[in-house]
């Protein structure tokens, strides 16, 4: 993580300039708040939103997080200005990062089930933070832009991402011809894990989040952990290491808890430990 436990310690008590951040009931919801921007990612949001999910991962007791977005766009992706040196005010108390924070890879040291709540457009880099995510919940009618050609430019780290998501040729498709996706093609062809009205989603994610509590929040932290191992190491240690994993799985207390339950008929009490 770009953001050790001891930085994130002090989360409750900084400043956001570009978030919004609220903690409740084992859940760490993350909400874009840029809307005049179209919550275009400036590089003070992108050290936020890495020091949020660093937060999330170093805290046994959130199990989830959930991102979403102010405003009637998701995100208009980078603000490319302000990434060549243009500077806007803001009262951010983030520390600096120890590290380059690139958008396509914040989410991949989280290990723990993220929720996009996507309730506006998304275009060009917004796509990062959706292919970050372990689901995809989003309301019906959005655009789905990616016009980076149309500009002279391309969605390099963006097709890495939905490479990761959807099948190869529907990513280069779309990545050359630039035009808008439909919403209901992003949930046929996997970008979208779910799609549902607008007034419909807050109950979708209120079960969706319920769903997943119901399960050991240490097995699935080590099975993401796992899934993060698989897509950056070769397959050479691949199943050595997933043995490992499930045996360290296994020693832990919500493992004990959740079989001793299962026998015991009863519903397990999860610790998160």
């Amino acid at each position: 993580m770009l953001y050790t436990r001891e930085q994130t310690s002090q989360f409750g008590e900084q400043t956001f300039a570009y978030l919004e951040v609220q903690e409740a009931q084992n859940i760490l919801t993350i909400t874009l708040n840029r809307p005049q921007k179209k919550n275009a990612l400036n590089p003070v949001m992108v050290n936020e939103l890495a020091y949020a999910l660093a937060y999330a991962n170093h805290q046994a007791n959130i199990w989830s997080v959930v991102l979403a977005a102010n405003g009637n766009v998701f995100c208009a992706g980078a603000d490319l200005k302000a990434f060549m040196g243009a500077k806007e005010a803001n009262d951010s108390t983030i520390p600096a990062p120890n590290g380059e924070v690139l958008i396509g890879e914040i989410f991949n040291k989280l290990h723990k089930p993220c929720i996009a709540k996507v309730e506006g457009d998304v275009y060009a880099g917004g796509f990062l933070l959706l292919c970050g995510c372990t689901h995809v919940v989003a309301v019906e009618g959005l655009k789905l832009g990616l016009p980076e050609v149309k500009r002279g430019l391309y969605p390099f780290q963006v097709m890495a991402g939905l490479l990761e998501v959807m099948p190869a040729r529907k990513v280069i498709d779309w990545c050359v011809r630039g035009y808008n996706l439909s919403v209901e093609k992003a949930l046929e062809y996997g970008l979208v894990t779910h799609l549902e009205s607008r007034e419909n989603i807050a109950q979708v994610i209120t079960d969706l989040v319920t769903e997943i509590k119901a399960n050991s929040p240490t097995a699935i932290r080590m099975g993401l952990e796992a899934y993060d191992h698989i897509r950056t190491n070769s397959t050479e240690a691949q199943h050595t290491y997933l043995r490992n994993m499930l045996l360290k799985t296994v020693q832990t207390k919500d493992a004990q808890e959740g079989i001793q339950a299962f026998k015991e008929k009863r519903s397990p009490k999860w610790l998160g430990e």
